[in-house]
């Protein structure tokens, strides 16, 4: 099976992964403790069944027995330890620390029972022992190489990765759930372009692609041996604004930029009218979400706010975005709009991993060269829609928060939010996060996405979930 991606993967370590593509990639070799269906719902993985004590702060797991990692190393309750001591170790400099912080103790309990202590109750938490797992022995023998290595329990296991070309995965005969995938190979290829993706899908050279072109959903969906599949999204797609730079260390100037964006017209011109207008920080799928309505457009109150910021003549900035069709349009429509009150903004596209690294490689948020990045996010979690992007704590390179965002009253408010346990009480302090946010302006608010996938008629079981996952644990031909 051929699944034709619009990006190149980063990286393979599952602790260490910031985008959607590479992570769903790696959820074909790679399981959690805990692992999402196709409609994120969560469900067992490598624990069969949990309990968690009163005040949320320690965790027991039972783990499922005779599971071996693809290099035949046993699974077991050490190999939990081993993966959970280097996510939680602050100089290991993972990504996934943010999440693994508040772990103060992993123990071993027995063989295949493990115990995990938190410093704090953390609301989120159980959202997050969903990191893939991977094997002691390929950690100590591969290091940081682990990413271009990847050795996990999952359905299929890893054959090569050619980068820029494609990832190969092979079933994996030993599955504990056996039977649920019959694919034998896989072969994931990034292909940017829009158009060779969809001609793969017409002429039978890849049997996924993902995402689908919105301008060719309607065409395709009439063509012999295709189907085109829709879902909804917990995708926000927005252009994050680095406050620490000038102009957009103003406030008036990020809420110009806002109001000088006909958020309609983004969704009927780079989307083609498949998806929403963005009302807070986050998808309305997504728990404890509160919309807070548009920055209108509004051509005058944009060039009145540039004016009263001293910008009467506007100013010249860069946008920057990878290299794909479809964020190549949707950076050029931010440049065509913004032109309209003065703002000249030069776009500068990159190889995903260049600005990746670009981004997130700094030693500091004073080395950030980053104007602005047009980008989108997706999430399973208020936590991971909020503190992942807003928390100050968050400044790359320790996290996403690429706006280097910093509101005291939404520090508070997250910092109280992970720590409650009452669902009335996270609402409102999520309420409260959405709405200072939303004020403030660290982004240009434009789409929830709609998620369009093609697939050949003959593909049964690969889904691409919600947030953006490649779904291919059933996956089969029929």
């Amino acid at each position: 099976m051929v699944i034709a991606v619009n990006e190149n993967f980063i990286t393979m370590d599952p602790q260490n992964t910031g985008d959607a593509l590479s992570s769903g990639v790696q959820t074909s070799m790679y399981e959690g403790l805990l692992i999402y269906d196709k409609d994120l719902k969560l469900m067992p993985g490598l624990a069969t069944e949990y309990s968690v004590n009163e005040d949320a702060t320690e965790y027991t797991f039972k783990l499922r027995q005779n599971v071996k990692f693809h290099d035949g190393t046993p699974f077991n309750a050490e190999a939990v330890k081993i993966n959970f001591d280097r996510m939680s170790n602050q100089d290991n400099n993972l990504r996934a620390y943010r999440n693994y912080k508040y772990i103060k103790s992993t123990e071993v309990v027995d063989e295949y029972t493990v115990k995990v202590t938190l410093t704090q109750p953390f609301s989120a938490m159980i959202n997050k022992f969903t990191t893939g797992i991977i094997s002691p022995a390929a950690l100590e023998k591969y290091g940081k190489e682990i990413s271009k290595n990847p050795v996990g329990t999952g359905p299929y296991k890893f054959v090569e990765w050619v980068q820029g070309d494609h990832l190969t995965v092979e079933l994996n005969p030993d599955h504990w759930n056996k039977g649920a995938a019959k694919v034998g190979k896989i072969v994931y290829k990034p292909v940017p372009e829009n158009g060779s993706r969809v001609a793969m899908l017409k002429t039978g050279e890849a049997d996924v692609i993902y995402p689908l072109p919105e301008q060719q959903a309607e065409t395709l969906g009439g063509a012999e041996g295709v189907k085109v599949e829709r879902t909804p999204s917990t995708i926000t797609r927005y252009v994050s604004i680095n406050m620490l730079k000038k102009p957009f260390d103003d406030l008036r100037v990020r809420q110009a930029i806002n109001y000088a964006v006909d958020k309609d017209a983004f969704i009927k011109v780079v989307k083609a009218g498949y998806g929403t207008q963005l009302e807070s920080v986050m998808s309305p799928t997504i728990a404890h979400y509160a919309k807070q309505g548009v920055y209108e457009y509004n051509i005058e109150k944009a060039k009145q706010l540039l004016k009263e910021a001293g910008y009467e003549n506007g100013f010249t900035t860069e946008i920057w975005g990878n290299t794909n069709s479809d964020t190549m349009k949707g950076m050029q429509f931010i440049q065509q709009q913004l032109q309209k009150i003065g703002v000249t903004v030069e776009v500068k596209s990159m190889e995903e991993a260049t600005l990746s690294d670009e981004i997130y490689g700094i030693k500091s948020p004073e080395e950030a060269k980053m104007n602005m990045w047009y980008v989108s996010w997706s999430s399973a979690d208020p936590d991971n829609a909020m503190r992942s992007l807003f928390s100050s704590e968050n400044f790359p390179p320790a996290g996403a928060n690429t706006a280097f965002y910093k509101n005291d009253i939404v520090d508070q408010s997250i910092k109280e939010a992970t720590q409650s346990s009452d669902e009335a009480k996270q609402k409102a302090l999520y309420g409260t996060v959405q709405e200072h946010v939303f004020k403030d302006a660290p982004w240009i608010f434009l789409a929830v996405d709609e998620i369009l996938y093609g697939k050949r008629a003959n593909v049964n079981g690969v889904y691409i979930t919600p947030s953006g996952g490649i779904y291919v644990r059933e996956a089969a031909f029929q």
